[in-house]
């Protein structure tokens, strides 16, 4: 079961939203966009500070409209989303300790998107390092233990989770020795989400059930993005180009980017004054997409209209 239902309105509202893209962008093929839109109808029960228990929580449903929200695409730096909650079970579980250096790795992961901090996330996660090449027997173990956030986000009992692979740090060159035995020939074993899964996770964190309430809140502290007190550099900052450019200055929005030379995604949940809030996740693939700074804007807008007219 995933976990919104689907809903003819935001059907209907979506395929539009759709078709107005490909209109506008006739280079966007049909199989290089993917999206989930998950909107928190009246009493919402989302962003209340933790509220609400667990159950309270995934009992209330909602609604939502996906297109091809079950195919597995590379994430980039979206799959920092998911080392952020496993750290924090991590913490919360007394797996991990807490220290100077992985919290500025966490708030450097998610606010800068920085490969080097989650590199470090990923072996504090697992309990590994890079390096050379192993013999086949200790890289066994190795890779064993590297797949720990699989069998974490596995145990959820999740169906969206079911297809995912979680297990690789991001690179800004690409792996090295062990790293690049681990991810294959064929790149086969490379990080894999899709938009549901994605959508499901940030869900949890709104909805103040990610680890704990506590926990929850802080990671939302991470994912804040201002609107309207942009970086000079406008290649990193995480609004311009992505689904942050859409929405009007006096919008809030919690998100977290990943883009390559082959990919351009964005997970958000946004709030608009006096709207509905809701949770949007667009992933955009092929070089010439990967490239725009429009598409994902484009679509941000136009959802954000639809939410008026609800």
């Amino acid at each position: 079961m995933i976990f919104f239902n689907k809903d003819e309105q935001l059907e209907n509202l979506g395929n539009g939203i759709l078709d107005a893209t490909w209109a506008a962008f006739p280079t966007l093929a049909r199989n290089q966009i993917a999206l989930t839109w998950v909107v928190y109808d009246p009493p919402v029960r989302v962003n209340t500070g933790g509220a609400l228990t667990p159950n309270a929580f995934w009992d209330h449903p909602v609604r939502g409209f996906t297109y091809r929200g079950v195919e597995r695409i590379y994430p980039a730096s979206v799959v920092k989303l998911f080392y952020l909650v496993a750290v924090n079970e991590w913490l919360e579980k007394g797996m991990s300790q807490t220290s100077k250096e992985l919290e500025r790795a966490l708030r450097d992961m998610i606010v800068d998107s920085s490969n080097d901090a989650t590199s470090l996330v990923v072996d504090i996660l697992s309990g590994t390092t890079s390096g050379p090449e192993l013999p086949i027997g200790p890289f066994e173990t190795w890779k064993y233990q590297r797949n720990i956030v699989n069998r974490y986000y596995q145990s959820l009992g999740w169906e969206e989770m079911e297809t995912i692979n979680v297990c690789q740090k991001t690179w800004s060159d690409g792996p090295y020795g062990r790293e690049r035995a681990f991810v294959g020939e064929l790149l086969e074993n490379r990080n894999m989400l899709t938009t549901n899964a994605i959508a499901r996770l940030l869900h949890s964190i709104v909805g103040g059930v990610a680890v704990s309430s506590g926990r929850s809140q802080a990671m939302m502290a991470l994912l804040k993005r201002p609107l309207n007190d942009l970086p000079t550099d406008r290649d990193e900052d995480q609004v311009t180009g992505f689904l942050g450019g859409g929405l009007p200055e006096n919008a809030q929005i919690w998100s977290k980017a990943g883009w390559t030379s082959q990919v351009h995604h964005d997970a958000a949940y946004i709030e608009l004054p006096e709207q509905r809030p809701y949770l949007l996740v667009v992933f955009t693939e092929g070089k010439a997409q990967a490239k725009s700074r429009d598409i994902l804007p484009f679509v941000s807008g136009r959802v954000a209209d639809a939410i008026a007219s609800l």
